[in-house]
């Protein structure tokens, strides 16, 4: 286990490093939570469960949501590493409701056919006033074989998911366009090399088990991470996150971030 401030946590040792797509998602996300006090958190489909060890860092009482049981197995090995505890819990729990704060969902309402009611569930788990950080794929005419890969239902226009957001009772106070450029790049790029090798078989494992896969495989990253950590890796990767932060009020990246507040 190693942290980088560029990159966060990574653990090559366990397969799992941070993608490119990640980190440019995780620098938006901890811009949005910079002026939050320490707090309790929920994270929905959490991954590996490493942005929530770097808020256990700061002194947030992070639970975690997450069906994929070797999600749930990873979370536990490099959480017990870095020694941060973290409530890990396979299913929801009517207790939760006015529970947390925070309620974050990063690239999970997309894996939900019925998105409108689990929208609805995880805002009655926001105690008042606290924060809603959600982050989609975007634009349904960037959809690819990566999609289909990592079992998502939809992609997102902008009006679509604020009115997702809206309906489940939460005033939005921001919406940003992430990933723009090198999103877009290593998103096409990634489902270039899925739509050569995804095998029928891949394709019929069914929704359920390529989401339960998504938040953890990084075969596809691990062979490219030694060049994103290298000196020209990481002044690349400084000059991305600049752009992102550049154009991220204009609709030319592949996701969207969105803040809101239960009223």
């Amino acid at each position: 286990m190693e942290v980088m401030p560029l990159f966060g946590p990574s653990a090559p040792e366990e397969g799992w490093v941070p993608a490119p797509r990640y980190v440019l998602r995780r620098q938006r996300i901890l811009r949005q939570l910079q002026e939050l006090a320490p707090c309790k958190v929920m994270e929905i489909g959490c991954g590996a469960g490493m942005l929530l060890q770097e808020l256990a860092a700061r002194g947030f009482q992070c639970s975690a949501l997450e069906s994929s049981v070797q999600a749930r197995m990873l979370i536990q090995r490099l959480a017990g590493k870095a020694g941060y505890a973290i409530d890990l819990h396979e299913t929801s729990s009517e207790a939760w409701r006015g529970r947390f704060p925070l309620v974050m969902a990063f690239e999970v309402l997309e894996h939900i056919e019925d998105d409108v009611a689990a929208m609805r569930e995880w805002a009655s788990w926001l105690s008042s006033g606290g924060t809603m950080l959600i982050s989609v794929p975007a634009h349904p005419r960037l959809w690819n074989a990566a999609d289909v890969w990592a079992g998502h239902y939809r992609r997102y226009t902008r009006q679509a998911l604020m009115r997702v957001v809206s309906d489940a009772g939460l005033e939005i106070e921001r919406i940003e366009c992430i990933g723009f450029p090198l999103g877009n790049l290593t998103e096409r790029m990634q489902a270039h090399g899925i739509k050569r090798r995804l095998s029928a078989e891949q394709r019929d494992l069914g929704y359920q088990a390529n989401s339960d896969r998504s938040g953890v495989d990084r075969d596809h990253v691990m062979k490219w991470f030694p060049l994103m950590r290298s000196l020209p890796g990481r002044m690349a990767m400084h000059g991305a996150l600049m752009a992102q932060a550049m154009t991220s009020a204009l609709p030319l990246g592949n996701g969207y971030l969105l803040r809101a507040r239960a009223r």
